[in-house]
């Protein structure tokens, strides 16, 4: 018999593990950084910090600024990131199906982002993903990542315990979440942070595609 976890919880990160979200993320901090008469904002340092709530992202791209200077930031990201950029944000090829997959397989599936209750509630409903989702969290409803209380109110909601969950997302604060609230944690290289700097956390796999999740859980767990 395979003595591996039996997990029952799958919580997913959104952004870079999901949804390609990463061009307009990074197109809408440097147009409020634009916005706001500030020197130009390289890309490398905005992808570095996708995964944690705004204010700690703002706090990290211009540290020692004061809390009107952040909420002026924060707003005017949001005003691009919701009203006036463009940018295309598709779901990874292959997600939609693996999601429909695991709840046919029986699993119980969760988000935990860095997205504000609002920007999640919107994809979701554009995604039409929202049905397959147990539970989810936000950064406005908990501390940022890598804290662990959002994994561990989805957890508690759920009933579920730390050896049954596993959590998959494409950054170091994902992977540091899943460890300081007891979880497993599945690396993907797709995203935002490359899959050796993943790889210090010690995630069960670091997976190049989402549609190789299904799969690799049922292999997994094969007698």
């Amino acid at each position: 018999m395979n003595d591996t976890p039996d997990f029952k919880l799958i919580i997913f990160d959104w952004d870079g593990t999901l949804m390609d979200s990463e061009p307009k993320i990074v197109a809408s901090a440097m147009a409020a950084a634009h916005d706001l008469a500030l020197p130009a904002l390289a890309p490398e340092r905005v992808r570095n910090i996708i995964g944690l709530g705004l204010p700690e992202a703002s706090e990290a791209l211009f540290p020692g600024r004061d809390a009107g200077f952040h909420d002026r930031f924060i707003e005017r990201y949001r005003h691009h990131f919701l009203v006036a950029d463009r940018t295309p944000m598709p779901l990874f090829e292959g997600a939609a199906e693996t999601l429909a997959a695991l709840c046919e397989d029986g699993y119980l599936l969760a988000v935990a982002t860095g997205k504000a209750r609002r920007g999640l509630n919107r994809v979701m409903e554009e995604t039409g993903l929202g049905h397959l989702f147990w539970a989810s969290r936000c950064a406005d409803e908990a501390p940022s990542k890598p804290h662990p209380q959002m994994l561990r109110e989805i957890m508690h909601e759920l009933g579920v315990g730390g050896a049954e969950t596993v959590m998959v997302g494409d950054t170091e604060y994902d992977l540091a979440m899943a460890r300081n609230a007891g979880t497993h944690a599945i690396a993907v290289s797709y995203g935002v942070h490359a899959c050796d700097r993943l790889l210090q956390f010690e995630p069960l796999t670091c997976l190049d595609r989402i549609s190789q999740l299904t799969e690799w859980l049922r292999d997994r767990t094969a007698d």
